[in-house]
């Protein structure tokens, strides 16, 4: 189990002193737990099989109408997601069960990325899902984000690695001029696939 610090009443989860003595390109590897390696080795056939469902409950034009946004390739160089105040809005792509949806897009909410533990952090401030976690160094066209999921009125998520049912794992990228998203593949709950579009609040 991994620790955790506080930040602006919200839990991230701590870098392990092991993974702060390796390169910055491995650091997500030795924080993530096997399930969330597992999601991110497997992205790219996780977003498929969630657009095909989605299409094939009748979303297709919804998907189009989003361009690049869910556009699996389209990530650009330099994924680096600035410090400060972000709109951010959530698409849920694809269901696990027959009583959910096959895509719902929501409104814009509030999110923030700050700096934590030699990091970034990205905190979801609104809404009643919320992504908390820190963003990691990966490669030329992704970050990788660790995280847990904060519901409802909680003030603080669990610990990242204590609920395997709560922990997150998921890319950021930059899909254009200050344009970003969180692609979150295999969530615990509801979709296939989410994607969270950040721009920013200013």
């Amino acid at each position: 189990m991994l620790g955790a610090s506080v930040s602006a009443c919200q839990t991230v989860p701590k870098v392990p002193p092991s993974a702060a003595d390796q390169p910055a390109a491995g650091s997500w590897r030795a924080t993530a737990t096997g399930q969330d390696q597992e999601r991110i080795r497997s992205w790219y056939s996780s977003w498929q099989g969630a657009l095909a469902d989605a299409r094939a409950k009748g979303h297709g034009a919804e998907i189009d109408r989003e361009g690049v946004l869910l556009q699996p390739m389209a990530a650009l160089p330099n994924p680096h997601l600035p410090a400060g105040d972000y709109r951010c809005r959530t698409i849920k792509v694809g269901a696990q069960g027959r009583s959910t949806l096959g895509y719902i897009a929501y409104g814009w909410f509030r999110c923030r990325v700050a700096q934590e533990q030699g990091l970034s952090s990205l905190t979801k401030l609104t809404g009643s899902q919320r992504p908390v976690g820190l963003i990691f160094p990966d490669n030329l066209t992704r970050q990788i984000f660790l995280g847990t999921l904060e519901l409802g009125d909680e003030k603080m998520a669990v610990n990242y690695g204590s609920d395997r049912m709560r922990d997150m794992a998921g890319l950021v990228e930059r899909i254009g001029d200050n344009r970003w998203r969180l692609v979150l593949p295999a969530p615990a709950y509801e979709s296939l696939l989410d994607v969270i579009e950040l721009v920013p609040a200013g």
